[in-house]
């Protein structure tokens, strides 16, 4: 079994959480010595940093999320409060895409994309990656951290890169380099298959050995169909310029998280606390820096506002001891009916089902209508067929709704009783609004 940092990967439970606490302690007292947030916000809450000792002292600290960050930076204030190191000390700025207001800025120092292309070195190792192979890296190369951190990772593991940036790239990248591996998103990597069969080749006897999913969640029926598309395995990671980087090994049961590099927990804002272990909730994260190194920036209690359950704590089959979880779902786009939390997830799930995949490409949007107490919600749910002319429409209808209502039995009532729609279009190629529209396309979209 091939480990990247074999040590810390398979470190005994007990020695991880010995080391988890010793990196939280020092990654607190280091936020209260160099960030001015943090400084003020200890005084503020009346909090000694000494006090926090381990990660089950988290607990007790105030959350945060991308709202603090917003309003700790300018133009609503003159300095980063984030910012914990001298300027001279920042090696890269990055900034999120701003969809929700602002863009918040990330600082990180040499340290820190050391320290985050080891977390992808891992899932790359555990992953089956090598020396021998060439991957075809299809995330953005802006100011997103992910495709350049990958690059990185790449030269630590020893593999060699194809930074396309995009999944448009021409076919002869697959027939002249050869490569062995993509990562993309589903979407992109369905899409690629597509124009590779239009031009007469085969995806599933091309070069590729395994492909990696990551940047937003995706059902196990888009996961399994893409994976019969290409004829090889598809590998999920989680990441984020926050520093999450989680991924998948070989025995794809789980994300690992590098417990030792990232401290995470679950909050459910209902409840307004932290569940139990096996229970869904927030991820909460703290960055972890390692005693007498520097971070240009330090999160505690980050609330990413993606929702995931632990999976395991136990050994894994791989050998690593980091703890798993489920493939998280982002909570932005979890919309409520009738009670009921659809996630787009959800809707994808259902257009994905094995049946369906013989007259539809897999792309879809869908809109929430109505909500009124008299009027009801609709669902709307556009998918693009490969040849509207051939489609069987009533057995998608049926296929899909068998799948939706399966985990939601309140909604199925509710949909027998009239109150809750469920409305179908079928579109030609291309003919989905999200074609149109410009920026990253939303799939769910509640119009209520």
């Amino acid at each position: 079994m091939a480990y990247f940092n074999p040590e810390i990967e398979t470190l005994d439970r007990g020695d991880l959480d010995a080391l988890v606490d010793e990196r939280v302690a020092y990654t607190v007292r280091y936020a209260a010595e160099h960030s001015p947030y943090y400084r003020r916000m200890f005084e503020k809450e009346g909090i000694s940093p000494g006090s926090i000792r381990e990660h089950e002292d988290l607990l007790s600290l105030p959350l945060i999320g991308g709202k603090n960050l917003r309003e700790n930076q300018p133009p609503v204030t003159g300095e980063f409060g984030f910012l914990s190191v001298d300027w001279n000390r920042i090696f890269t700025i990055h900034e999120s895409s701003g969809t929700s207001g602002t863009p918040k800025a990330f600082f990180l120092t040499w340290a820190d994309w050391l320290r985050y292309a080891e977390k992808y070195a891992r899932c790359f190792v555990s992953q089956g990656f090598g020396p021998d192979d060439r991957v075809v890296v299809c995330a953005s190369y802006g100011m997103n951290v992910g495709a350049n951190t990958m690059t990185l990772a790449a030269r630590n593991v020893g593999f060699s890169v194809i930074p396309e940036g995009k999944c448009t790239f021409p076919p002869r990248v697959i027939t002249s380099f050869r490569p062995t591996a993509i990562v993309g998103s589903v979407f992109k990597l369905l899409r690629l298959a597509r124009r590779l069969r239009d031009m007469g080749l085969d995806p599933a006897t091309s070069s590729i050995r395994r492909l990696i999913v990551g940047g937003e969640s995706f059902a196990a029926e888009s996961r399994a169909y893409l994976a019969e598309v290409w004829g090889v395995d598809v590998y999920n990671t989680y990441g984020s310029t926050e520093g999450t980087m989680c991924g998948e090994c070989t025995d794809i049961s789980g994300l690992h998280v590098p417990e030792d590099l990232v401290h995470m927990d679950l909050y459910d804002p209902g409840i307004r606390g932290f569940v139990q272990e096996g229970e869904c909730g927030r991820i909460v994260l703290t960055t972890l820096v390692p005693v007498g190194e520097h971070a240009g920036m330090v999160l505690i209690n980050y609330d990413t506002e993606d929702t995931t359950v632990v999976l395991s704590r136990e050994r894994c089959a791989c050998g690593r001891t980091h703890m798993k979880i489920l493939n998280p779902q982002r909570e932005a786009e979890t919309f409520w009916v009738a009670g009921v939390p659809v996630n787009r997830v959800d809707i994808e799930r259902g257009v994905f089902c094995r049946d369906n995949m013989e007259y539809l490409t897999g792309e879809y949007e869908a809109f929430l209508y109505g909500g009124g107490e008299e009027s009801g919600t609709t669902l709307r749910v556009s998918v693009e067929c490969e040849d509207p002319g051939h489609c069987d429409r009533e057995l998608v209808q049926e296929t899909f709704l068998k799948s939706f209502f399966a985990g939601k039995p309140p909604l199925f009532d509710q949909y027998n009783d009239g109150a809750f729609e469920v409305v179908f279009h079928f579109t030609d190629p291309e003919g989905l609004e999200l074609y149109r529209a410009k920026g990253r396309p939303k799939r769910f979209i509640d119009r209520r």
